[in-house]
């Protein structure tokens, strides 16, 4: 979960560039703390937003990230 200070929400992600806060608004990631409100064009500044692949710890194709590392 995405917490958003512009508006003191939190922002649900649905994907590595999408997202959706608890009143319905759609937003797209601009960047690591950074979202557009679809519907309004704002730019919102937000917690870190991770990728889905870093936020579960694996990689896409299914390999620990941290296997060969001691």
């Amino acid at each position: 979960m995405i917490f958003d200070y512009s508006d003191g929400d939190f922002i649900m992600p649905m994907g590595n560039s999408m997202g959706m806060d608890f009143d319905g608004n759609l937003h797209m990631r601009m960047g690591d703390n950074m979202s557009m409100d679809m519907e309004t064009g704002n730019i919102h500044f937000t917690s870190s937003w991770k990728k889905n692949d870093e936020s579960r710890g694996f990689s896409l194709f299914g390999k620990d990230k941290d296997k060969d590392k001691f």
